[in-house]
């Protein structure tokens, strides 16, 4: 079994408010969610209006299949996200 963890942080700079992040943030988790069947939560600077660090965790059996999931996460929040990914870190146990 491995276990995989990713962090990104993403910069969003037009959000003017904390309420415009978190409807940025509720969609985005949810596609997320529903897409890949992962856990998904906002883990830092959750008081910037324009910083976005989402932490995301998952479980797989092969290694190989763990990278492909976060490759694939990574291109669909790079596609399908309204913020610039600026830091990926991947952990896995």
């Amino acid at each position: 079994m491995i276990v995989f963890t990713l962090e990104v942080t993403l910069h969003a700079p037009y959000v003017h408010s904390l309420k415009e992040k978190r409807m940025i943030l509720r969609s985005m988790i949810a596609r997320l969610r529903n897409t890949f069947n992962i856990s998904v939560a906002e883990v830092a600077d959750q008081d910037i209006h324009q910083i976005l660090v989402l932490g995301i965790a998952g479980v797989t059996n092969e290694k190989a299949q763990a990278d492909s999931v976060i490759d694939h996460v990574i291109t669909f929040i790079e596609e399908n996200g309204e913020a610039q990914i600026t830091e990926v870190v991947r952990e896995f146990v």
